[in-house]
């Protein structure tokens, strides 16, 4: 008689309360909780898209280094096309990163930030080293500066802006943190093109930098996952070691070309989303029982006078879904999307109705 299968014997046991990364649909909902562009992408460049596609595409593997995507990039950033890297979504690059310095070592982040970074460090078997950032969310950098001189400490991250409490910290201040580690230095720029200062001119004199950017925010395309990181000559060759091959395929890897080639058109797009967070930002501002943080995002963080709990489900019941904040660095806090101005307005219609009742 065979063994009887038990997955519990198999499975790592630093992963067993791990909980997995879920994002439920909720159709026919206004989505304002995933930070997205609410605007539909522009069909010309759609268009352009399917116009550069081949017959090759499809049944050969995609250009492992994303030569021509680099190019492109290298244009558009400033940064040479070898000191740059095209994953499959930031997600997959903060994981490259893990498991080519974090494995078996430690790395500090400043908190309350995006989760997937504890939850990618988990997975590459590096522990994390919380640092908790001011009372007005900016960074703590004398312990931050004293986390990373911790031996065992082989990265640190920093998401400016912050995700999801929208600030920005100066240029500056992370040169400060650069200077006084030699550890690396992950600074995430995902929703850098709403606001804060890059930290790409930092790269010529600081080679443990490492700089993070993405396609979906800004630039429309988080249903085609590209991210890129920028990053000096001796840690690209590290993190080269761990990026899987053929890991963007050929029609992301297009499409984000076009983008680049019609920035014009997704910068307008940016204006517009940024004109809407203002009276987004004043309305909110307007509530009763409702503080709002400043942003330098296309997101607000807002904290209520009710449990948060109570505000999400009230929403989700009027057909808006904005991001629920399960952290206790956040009490009573939410995090709205900026969208449209239609749906701006059907939720601050309906978040006032809550407040009301």
């Amino acid at each position: 008689m065979g063994s009887i299968f038990a997955i519990n014997t198999l499975a790592r046991d630093d992963l067993k309360v791990l909980i997995p990364y879920d994002a439920p649909a909720y159709p026919n909902m206004i989505r304002l909780a995933d930070n997205e562009n609410p605007f539909d992408f522009p069909v010309e460049v759609k268009n352009k898209i399917f116009q550069t596609i081949v017959p090759q595409d499809f049944n050969r593997y995609p250009d492992t280094n994303a030569f021509k995507l680099r190019e492109k990039l290298s244009s558009y950033t400033g940064v040479a096309p070898e000191n740059i890297m095209v994953g499959n979504g930031s997600d997959e690059l903060i994981l490259t990163v893990m498991l080519a310095f974090g494995a078996g070592a430690a790395f500090a982040v400043a908190t309350p930030t995006f989760s997937m970074y504890g939850i990618h460090g988990r997975i590459a078997l590096s522990r994390e080293l919380k640092v908790p950032r001011l009372e007005d969310f900016s960074l703590d950098v004398k312990s931050l500066i004293r986390a990373a001189a911790k031996p065992e400490v082989k990265i640190v991250v920093i998401c400016n802006p912050n995700s999801p409490t929208g600030n920005a910290a100066p240029l500056d201040v992370i040169e400060e943190i650069l200077v006084n580690t030699n550890a690396v230095v992950v600074v995430d720029e995902a929703y850098g093109e709403f606001g804060g200062e890059t930290g790409a001119p930092l790269l010529k004199n600081y080679p443990n930098l490492v700089i993070l950017r993405t396609f979906s925010k800004a630039l429309s395309m988080a249903g085609m996952r590209v991210g890129y990181l920028l990053a000096r000559g001796p840690v690209m060759t590290e993190l080269l070691k761990t990026k899987p091959p053929y890991n963007v395929n050929s029609f992301s890897q297009a499409a984000a070309r076009a983008v680049l080639d019609n920035m014009p058109l997704f910068q307008e797009r940016v204006k517009r989303i940024l004109a809407e967070r203002e009276h987004l930002f004043s309305a909110l501002a307007g509530l009763p029982g409702i503080e709002v943080f400043p942003t330098e995002t296309n997101f607000i963080l807002f904290r209520t006078v009710l449990p948060s709990k109570m505000v999400y489900d009230g929403l989700l019941e009027r057909g808006v879904l904005i991001r629920y904040l399960d952290d206790p660095a956040l009490s009573r806090c939410l995090r709205v999307t900026v969208g449209t101005e239609r749906e701006n307005g059907v939720f601050l219609k309906a978040l006032g109705d809550i407040l009301k009742t």
